[in-house]
């Protein structure tokens, strides 16, 4: 599922066809079926470049998207939220994050085994012990969406709850590239032998991540210098970002 991922994150685009040529042609022996399997089992699926590992089926509730043409221009005016696979040794688990959009940086994150809402709903309570963001953006994924998450958010008054719209991934185009850096980054260098080593190189990485990683986007300064300074950056739209 390692070699699965990768080509995934390179090519979101492909469906399972592709994905098992892909295999065959580094010599893995696998058939369709086993890759089509293996893809439900990650929740991934082509069309959509990001794990959709929230799918929602059921009816709940939708809040608009509130961040089309916004002006970004400070810390904790804009959070989002989003979860992606990491590969283990005969494993795998779920990470989950929550990033500034103004400074890129991750304000908290959590490991888990399931895709149950606890551990997201956790690592928001943990990321509103540090501070109140103005805007929450997520997918409408079933973890986000569930009562106890959009309860959380309730119980602070001064949150607007923001929601992608259906099949619109790049709408958190910054959780997104976040999830590149962190796979290409630290995931695929280091090919984690039990949860407990990913849980341990993870922090590490993600403390470089916010403290010593420079960004060209921020000029070259790091998310924790922007998140706790006072310097204000002309932050790129999501547009330009994706042009970039």
């Amino acid at each position: 599922m390692g070699e699965m991922d990768k080509i995934y994150t390179d090519f979101p685009y492909y469906g399972s066809p592709r994905i098992t040529h892909e295999l065959q042609r580094k010599g893995i022996m696998i058939n369709h079926k086993r890759v089509e399997r293996l893809m439900r089992v990650m929740g991934i699926e082509a069309v959509y470049p990001k794990p959709n590992l929230s799918k929602n089926d059921k009816p709940h509730p939708v809040y608009p998207y509130l961040l089309k043409n916004l002006d970004i221009t400070k810390s904790n005016q804009v959070w989002g939220t989003d979860i992606t696979y990491i590969n283990v040794k005969n494993d795998w688990l779920y990470l989950v994050a929550i990033l500034d959009w103004y400074s890129r940086y991750v304000i908290s994150w959590e490991l888990s085994d399931t895709l149950e809402a606890g551990f997201c709903v956790n690592n928001l309570q943990n990321a509103l012990n540090q501070a109140i963001p103005d805007v929450h953006n997520s997918d409408q994924g079933s973890q986000f969406t569930s009562d106890e998450y959009l309860g959380t958010l309730q119980s602070q008054s001064t949150i607007q709850i923001s929601m992608d719209s259906r099949g619109r991934c790049m709408d958190n185009i910054f959780t997104e590239r976040l999830w590149r850096s962190v796979k290409y980054e630290e995931v695929y260098i280091q090919d984690y032998q039990s949860p407990r080593e990913a849980r341990q190189l993870l922090a590490k990485y993600l403390k470089t991540y916010n403290e010593k990683r420079l960004h060209q986007s921020l000029q070259y300064n790091t998310p924790a210098e922007i998140y706790f300074g006072t310097k204000t950056l002309k932050i790129k739209t999501k547009k330009e970002e994706l042009i970039s």
